[in-house]
């Protein structure tokens, strides 16, 4: 009799379901440029026919395909590809994230400190590489911002502000896979701050922080610019806290 004994070493080969098959031939077709960003996406009925499987395996590949961000689906429009970008892996990840910070609050100490190194390293290339222009608009949100101390200020519409002021910032690298991890680590921290409350009264003081880095930015100075990110961080850091503390 065949001995059936899987031999040593041997590794063990894993059926794919159809819709998995199904959907490793749409993200390659996606890869190889075959279906580029802006595209319409085939109708089910072609699929259907090009793979030789029914309609449940198509509709679970492209709606997979929707939940990575890859394509989106329209009630009543054909499914379009998107464009990929290092914002759309990030995205995709938001919902993680924020699970892991709640599940584990000390990783948002750990997020803290790396949005912090990372922060520390962008000023400093931003300070080397600033042109006139990207100090305009760094003063331009920075006026935006101010604009919002009114009587009924409104502080999740001041912390977005913060949040797009960092983002421009991260901007002047030019470089889009920064600019997204930068912005990703701006979102995540952004469901703590703690009943925002702790902004109370220092709106002015992170406005007093916010113009000295452009004026060490505009005097292309990265060391000191790196000083002032770093205090500004520093000070801004217990903003944050894991929401079962609150």
């Amino acid at each position: 009799m065949p001995n059936d004994a899987p031999v040593k070493g041997e590794e063990k080969i894993v059926r794919l379901k159809l819709s998995e098959q199904v959907l490793e031939r749409l993200r390659e077709m996606i890869r190889s440029g075959e279906l580029s960003p802006g595209d319409y996406m085939p109708s089910e009925r072609a699929l259907m026919e090009r793979f030789s499987v029914g309609r449940p395996a198509v509709r679970e590949a492209l709606q997979a395909l929707h939940t990575q961000g890859l394509i989106t689906i329209s009630h009543g429009e054909r499914s379009k590809v998107n464009e990929l970008s290092a914002n759309l892996v990030l995205d995709q990840s938001d919902m993680v994230a924020n699970i892991l910070l709640d599940a584990v609050p000390a990783n948002l100490e750990h997020l803290k400190e790396a949005r912090r190194m990372f922060e520390l390293g962008i000023v400093r290339t931003a300070a080397e590489r600033a042109t006139e222009e990207d100090v305009v608009t760094l003063r331009k949100l920075l006026a935006e911002q101010e604009s919002q101390l009114t009587g009924d200020l409104d502080v999740r519409s001041f912390i977005e502000a913060d949040m797009a002021f960092h983002t421009a910032i991260a901007n002047i690298l030019a470089n889009p896979v920064v600019t997204a991890a930068s912005s990703a680590m701006l979102r995540w921290l952004q469901e703590y701050h703690t009943a925002l409350l702790h902004w109370s009264g220092n709106e002015q003081t992170t406005l007093n922080e916010h113009a000295r880095l452009i004026d060490r930015i505009a005097a292309n100075d990265p060391d000191g610019a790196v000083d002032e990110m770093r205090s500004h961080l520093d000070r801004s850091r217990n903003m944050f806290a894991p929401r079962r503390a609150t």
